[in-house]
């Protein structure tokens, strides 16, 4: 049997690993007919979906006037609501989302500033 002779260290893989897919997002926002505040959060969110989660989310728009059964179901005590359901945790906000750096740290899209 022939002797294999290596010189040199041995070649290790220093590949990096596969980045994780992105997380595909799944918000309901709850919002009562077409007043002046529901208007605002679905085109705040609107904006912010796009910004952020292009080609990477479902939003559903649910008026509670038209479908009262669903608001009841996630226990919707005030609207403009944003349920974001998936990724996981499940998480809440509440009013026009015109704040957007209050949304993203809601949809866990920006880490909180230790400093504030």
């Amino acid at each position: 049997m022939p002797r294999t002779k290596t010189t040199g260290a041995a070649k290790t893989s220093r590949k990096k690993p596969a980045a994780a897919p992105a997380p595909h997002y799944l918000l309901r926002l709850y919002v009562t007919g077409t007043t002046r505040r529901s208007a605002r959060a679905i085109q705040n969110i609107k904006m912010i979906c796009e910004e952020q989660l292009q080609g990477r989310y479902d939003l559903e728009v649910i008026d509670i006037y038209q479908q009262p059964s669903l608001a009841q179901g996630e226990q919707i005590v005030a609207v403009p609501t944003l349920i974001k359901k998936l990724p996981l945790p499940v998480r809440r906000l509440i009013g026009d989302l015109s704040d957007e750096n209050h949304v993203l740290l809601g949809l866990d899209l920006r880490r909180a500033d230790p400093g504030r």
